[in-house]
């Protein structure tokens, strides 16, 4: 095996371990949780709730931090700590030590984007390709994640899967450990850390992420949902005074001005929430028992085995939305907003036609999210330079967290509103309006990735 392929196995495994051990280790295990440590569901809900939370302060973080001088050296910490984490989620001890070994999972969520430096420095010409399959790397995992999770828990309770976690990711310490190419010390010498600007911006994406998440703080107190969420708002534009200020900024704002950039960010932004809207729609629906009226009664593991098709195609998508790059990023991404579209129109109109439909509308889910998140990087890449790829790809990175968290949220609240008072479940009519509302999220991503293609295609035509 040649160096550059050993590297390139290496970061996938890293980013699929990062998948499996932050992501299906949260959601299908909640229940489980609940009753192994005698505490409420919305409680538990902190077992994941807790991981996206820290994930999203060290994102940036980690993102500047990860500079060619010390990007290996913080990639193998921020793993150890992962590791730790796992360790605290399967020793005998309270909640309280599973919610820390659940935040310390959390940390990995943001050494993707280094992930993508590391291939974007020492891969070449198969950087791209490589660089595409880590941003879906996440589709991927959760197809293979959630039902093997799903079977580990009804086998042996939430604790064998926390096992599972703990040996994939010391697993993937070691393979850092070993195929992560040497920090590069002849590397220009790194500033401060811009530590002011990164508390700020961590209070404000934990505001904003912690009222999204909590669908019942907006069905029971509006107000102070609001009113965090005004908060953080105001946090962030705090954090966006400072960074303009700031010689060595945690981002580089004057960047992500750049309209490919910008144009870039926000297609993910409202693409992540209808994407993530009809995910949990999907999800929710096939597990409704039939005596409300619709849904199947699925079980968690075959919940979990209505995402393989997702993840499947996802990474087929994946793998090969980069070699249509000759059709530009922004062109990719609209396309893969009317295979969204689609998904979301299939499921508002054949749901209750049996369950082969909704796995159908999963699977073209799948494709959708798998190709932008393959086209988005070259969008950003095209105009960055090569070191503050992690810083770049990082910010995106919280872009669809927040989107993903937005559109989850939305989902809650859609249902809640078609909800009678004293029901266990909501009308069937909410599924329809939440998949028509997720459709016409996709459209709108579809015009502002096509509107940036026509700006492109203006302006090459006036320079020549």
């Amino acid at each position: 095996m040649s160096r550059g392929t050993g590297l390139v196995a290496a970061l996938l495994f890293i980013a699929l371990v990062l998948a499996g051990a932050i992501g299906s280790l949260g959601a299908p295990l909640i229940t489980a949780v609940a009753q192994d440590y005698g505490v409420s569901l919305a409680a538990a809900q902190w077992s994941l709730t807790i991981t996206l939370l820290t994930g999203a302060v060290a994102t940036p973080l980690l993102g500047r931090l990860g500079s060619p001088r010390r990007r290996r050296t913080v990639v193998l910490a921020t793993l150890a700590v992962m590791t730790a984490g796992s360790v605290a989620t399967v020793v005998p001890g309270p909640f309280a030590v599973l919610l820390a070994g659940r935040a310390a999972q959390g940390v990995g969520l943001g050494l993707t984007p280094l992930l993508m430096a590391t291939a974007r420095a020492h891969l070449g010409e198969r950087a791209p390709g490589t660089i595409a399959m880590l941003s879906v790397a996440s589709t991927a995992g959760v197809g293979v994640g959630y039902p093997v999770a799903g079977l580990l828990t009804e086998a042996g309770g939430p604790r064998s899967v926390y096992w599972l976690g703990v040996a994939v990711t010391a697993a993937a310490l070691a393979t850092a450990f070993i195929a992560l190419p040497r920090d590069d010390a002849g590397a220009p010498p790194d500033g401060p850390v811009d530590w002011p600007g990164a508390a700020l911006l961590s209070l404000g994406l934990v505001a904003v992420l912690l009222v999204t998440s909590q669908t019942g703080l907006w069905t029971g107190d509006p107000l102070v949902a609001v009113l965090v969420l005004a908060a953080g708002l105001a946090v962030l534009a705090g954090w966006v005074v400072v960074e303009r200020r700031v010689p060595r900024p945690l981002v580089d704002l004057v960047a992500l001005r750049h309209p490919s950039v910008a144009a870039a960010n926000l297609v993910m932004g409202v693409s992540g929430v209808a994407m993530y809207l009809l995910f949990t729609l999907i999800t929710r629906y096939v597990q409704t028992p039939p005596r409300a009226g619709y849904g199947y009664g699925l079980t968690a593991v075959e919940a979990g085995l209505v995402l393989v098709p997702f993840s499947v195609l996802g990474f087929a998508a994946g793998r090969v939305v980069p070699r249509l790059r000759r059709l530009g990023p922004f062109v990719l991404l609209a396309g893969c907003g009317a295979v969204l579209t689609v998904a979301c129109a299939l499921f508002a109109g054949t749901r209750s036609l049996g369950v082969a439909w909704p796995v159908v509308a999963m699977a073209l889910l799948g494709v959708g999210v798998g190709g932008a998140s393959a086209a988005m990087p070259a969008a950003i890449l095209a105009v960055t330079p090569g070191d503050e790829t992690a810083a770049a790809m990082s910010v995106n990175q919280v872009v669809r967290s927040v989107g993903f968290s937005l559109g989850s949220a939305l989902g809650g609240l859609l249902l809640a509103a078609y909800t009678p008072a004293g029901a266990f479940a909501p009308e069937g009519t909410g599924y329809t309006a939440a998949a028509w509302t997720a459709a016409a999220l996709a459209v709108v991503a579809i015009a502002l990735a096509l509107r940036v293609k026509v700006a492109q295609t203006s302006d090459a035509g006036e320079r020549a």
